[in-house]
């Protein structure tokens, strides 16, 4: 109702804090007023002191919108220097998905470079961990795409229950990245392990992926099934955050659990042969052994009466 009486700037106003007396606090909402994109400006607000003062400014677009975010970053561009700074609660949320999308990058190759190095080092393998972070880069793409359908285009809100803002949470990239990390390496460690373990025993590798498929689907099965169900609960909740936070995770388990985990990633082995496994031999020398399957030899045992018996 206030932006169908008022605009849609009414929703997210922006507050200038100018540190000087009210004679340049009033050229600075002078000039602001005549900037494009600004709806109004209300005169400045002085403290006690009379050395800073406040001034509200309405955009004439929504807090949410490319064009609002342009104007802050218009207005401190035109006042820097000037001892002006722009604050309130869009600014705060501009400023805060700019942060998180600057870290977003940094912070998956930090996640990803760690994890084939571990992967590297416990399956004694390069493809197996290139694979399992490229199938945790598509369980994400997919939640992305699922995420972006449903809030922001309106898919399927009828059939869900969920209400479209049009608007994604900052913080969901980053902990949908850190949570569905977290799962698709559970996931692929107790897959794949199972896998290298028939493979060191001599089994070949298509059937070591068989029986890794084998051991580990019912169990996988029912971990996602029970994640899938926990955060599908918080599609209940009345709160589109919260409604957005539940179904992404629900939609990461559900793809990277059944689609990639328990699909392709037997699958890709099983064509990949004993390829699969290879691993330089400088870099097999290089690189500590780690037993996680417990399948290393163990010694026979010595027969009863023997010569080293007596000794």
């Amino acid at each position: 109702m206030l932006a169908d009486g008022f605009g849609p700037g009414i929703n997210g106003p922006l507050t200038l804090v100018v540190q000087a007396p009210r004679a340049a606090a009033e050229r600075v909402a002078e000039d602001v007023a005549a900037m494009d994109g600004v709806a109004s400006v209300d005169a400045p607000v002085m403290d006690a002191a009379g050395t800073t003062a406040l001034v509200g400014v309405v955009p004439a677009t929504g807090p949410t919108t490319e064009a609002t975010e342009d104007l802050v970053h218009a207005i401190r561009d035109r006042l820097h220097g000037r001892g002006v700074a722009v604050t309130g609660r869009t600014a705060i949320d501009i400023d805060t998905s700019e942060k998180l999308g600057g870290a977003l990058v940094p912070y998956l190759l930090l996640v990803i470079g760690l994890a084939f190095l571990l992967l590297t080092v416990v399956f004694r393998s390069i493809l197996v961990p290139l694979k399992a972070t490229a199938g945790f880069l598509l369980s994400v793409a997919a939640t992305f795409g699922a995420v972006v359908a449903v809030f922001q285009w309106g898919w399927l809100n009828g059939p869900l229950g969920v209400h479209s803002s049009g608007v994604i949470v900052n913080l969901l990239p980053v902990m949908l990245i850190g949570m569905v990390f977290g799962l698709a390496m559970d996931y692929q460690v107790f897959l794949v392990t199972r896998m290298r373990e028939e493979h060191v025993r001599g089994a070949s590798p298509a059937d070591a992926a068989v029986a890794g498929l084998a051991h580990g689907a019912r169990v996988v099965t029912a971990a996602a099934i029970i994640m899938i169900s926990v955060f599908a609960g918080f599609v209940l909740s009345v709160t589109p955050m919260v409604q957005s936070f539940g179904f992404a995770l629900a939609a990461a388990v559900f793809f990277d659990a059944f689609l990639v985990r328990l699909t392709i990633v037997p699958a890709v082995m099983a064509l990949l042969g004993r390829a699969g496994w290879w691993l330089p031999a400088r870099l097999d020398r290089v690189l500590p052994r780690v037993d996680v399957e417990g399948v290393r030899k163990v010694p026979a045992a010595v027969p009863v009466g023997s010569s080293s018996e007596a000794n």
